[in-house]
């Protein structure tokens, strides 16, 4: 007999039932390995916006970004330097947000020159990842709960990650935000 919890977690699907499903999911994705080094932030007692503006002040070639929300003056304006410095840098963004927003900055940086695509295929785009010099063999991953916004710093309980040193999972990130881009629509026209 199952135990009252499993089964109304499961939603009267049996405990077989459900770890082959996740069996057969889990079979699809590729084990990285484990290289490189972690950093671990939790707002509001870490300073993660200044982590992800010192780590953008860094970038060389490129800065991917993939956010659900974007309105943190500060990381906007450490992406704007970083295309100042010819450094490529690409948005792709949930375009629901964008519109409930008045406070999002992604017009600011698409009139500033930066690319900027907006996800409509999905119910909520809500990625939250830089990937910095994505091509390159000292990589940077930036990801977690955290939103590019002054509230993910100050108001919210969030978590970020910053990740060097891996890039076979910068890859996989890559792909990733390369076939969003593929799928969404490009901020005041074009592709």
């Amino acid at each position: 007999m199952s135990p009252p919890c499993l089964a109304r977690g499961l939603g009267g699907w049996s405990l077989l039932t459900a770890l082959a499903l996740a069996l057969s999911f889990s079979a699809s994705a590729t084990p990285l390995p484990a290289t490189g080094t972690v950093e671990v932030l939790f707002t509001p007692w870490d300073d993660a916006e200044g982590a992800i503006i010192r780590t953008l002040g860094k970038a060389r070639e490129s800065v991917h970004v993939q956010a659900y929300l974007l309105t943190s003056r500060s990381i906007a304006k450490a992406l704007q330097d970083a295309r100042a410095r010819g450094v490529v840098v690409e948005i792709v963004a949930d375009r629901e947000m964008l519109e409930k927003s008045d406070k999002s900055l992604l017009p600011l940086l698409a009139e500033g020159g930066i690319p900027v695509w907006l996800e409509t295929r999905y119910a909520a785009a809500h990625n939250k990842v830089m990937l910095i010099d994505a091509a390159q063999a000292d990589a940077v991953l930036i990801t977690g709960s955290y939103n590019f916004t002054w509230s993910a710093q100050a108001r919210n309980a969030e978590n970020l990650l910053i990740l060097r040193g891996n890039p076979a999972l910068v890859r996989r990130y890559l792909d990733n935000w390369r076939r969003h881009r593929d799928e969404a629509e490009r901020m005041n026209g074009g592709r």
